[in-house]
């Protein structure tokens, strides 16, 4: 008999295909649906499949007790209580590893896009208007690109950044053994120091508004932020005042604290690029991390490690 699972999160129907070949599962990605499931199906759920933002919380885990197994779709797991399950001897495993390309690539299409002007440049051009009225915008390459959070998403970030003659420094809580890169003891300072800062941390209570009024000062009239990480980690508020008042030069945001809501704070100012939290979406990305999550629960009831634990 297939183990029960408890999806929150939305699926396509391919993914959802996919994993029914493994597992028998109840698709819950409205709250209401996870309530009526967990309350119905909760002695039979043996494992969960979320995403960070939406998590997996202690009265959740304590309310199933055949549960054994909590996954993250993607890497992030900020919302799921990984000490709460491990106390109760659940295994959390995550997606590390199988969006990353994906994530990087949107975080540069943001930061090029932003720097050179190209959603305004694009207006412009539809309007009628000819390159002799239009400011010129700056050079991208040949600047100090910031990485907050050197990770995998981090290294991914530095690797994109050398091939356009970046000078890379990055901030984590310790330095990266064996990373050549410039390591900033504080994000205030890598701000100082950068043109580009780039915001690839975990979310969670302890990287809250790591980026705030202070750090955005220190970041400069001429500098950019991108933010693909959480929405939690850049205080909205203070962006959108140092956008309006020019003290950074702009920004390109994916994921904004006010989440699914968008971040209307930011829609009045033009040197800002927006997106909706689809920095990690792709098919190919979907693909590998649904891959991901049956790797891991298969090997978890067949008495394995998971691929990739937290």
């Amino acid at each position: 008999m297939k183990p029960l699972l408890l999806i929150t999160t939305t699926l396509s129907e391919p993914s959802r295909t996919r994993i029914g070949e493994a597992f028998e599962f109840l698709y819950a990605p409205k709250p209401a649906q996870k309530a009526e499931f967990m309350q119905s199906h909760g002695a039979q759920i043996r494992a969960v499949l979320t995403i960070g933002p939406i998590g997996f919380s202690a009265a959740d885990i304590d309310a199933l007790p055949a549960l054994s197994l909590v996954c993250a779709l993607g890497a992030g797991y900020e919302n799921i209580d990984v000490a709460h399950a491990k106390s109760r001897g659940i295994v959390v495993a995550n997606g590390a590893g199988t969006n990353d390309d994906c994530v990087a690539d949107h975080a540069f299409a943001l930061l090029l896009g932003v720097v050179r002007g190209i959603a305004a440049l694009n207006e412009s051009t539809r309007q009628g208007v000819w390159r002799d009225r239009l400011p010129l915008r700056p050079n991208f390459s040949h600047k100090r690109l910031g990485i907050l959070g050197l990770g995998t998403i981090g290294a991914k970030l530095a690797q994109r950044g050398l091939g356009f003659d970046l000078v890379i420094g990055y901030h984590n809580r310790i330095p990266r053994e064996g990373v050549a890169h410039r390591y900033f003891d504080s994000p205030r300072s890598l701000a100082e120091w950068a043109d580009y800062l780039v915001v690839a941390t975990p979310g969670g209570t302890s990287t809250r508004h790591l980026v705030d009024a202070r750090v955005l000062e220190a970041l400069g009239p001429q500098g950019y932020l991108v933010n693909i990480a959480r929405g939690s980690v850049v205080d909205t508020q203070a962006l959108a005042d140092a956008l309006r008042a020019g003290r950074i030069a702009g920004a390109g945001v994916d994921v904004y604290e006010s989440e699914p809501a968008p971040p209307t704070l930011l829609f009045d100012l033009p040197n800002v690029l927006i997106t909706p939290h689809m920095a990690g979406g792709s098919p190919e990305a979907v693909r590998a991390s649904v891959e991901r999550f049956v790797d891991n629960a298969t090997r978890h009831f067949a008495g394995l490690a998971p691929v990739s634990p937290v």
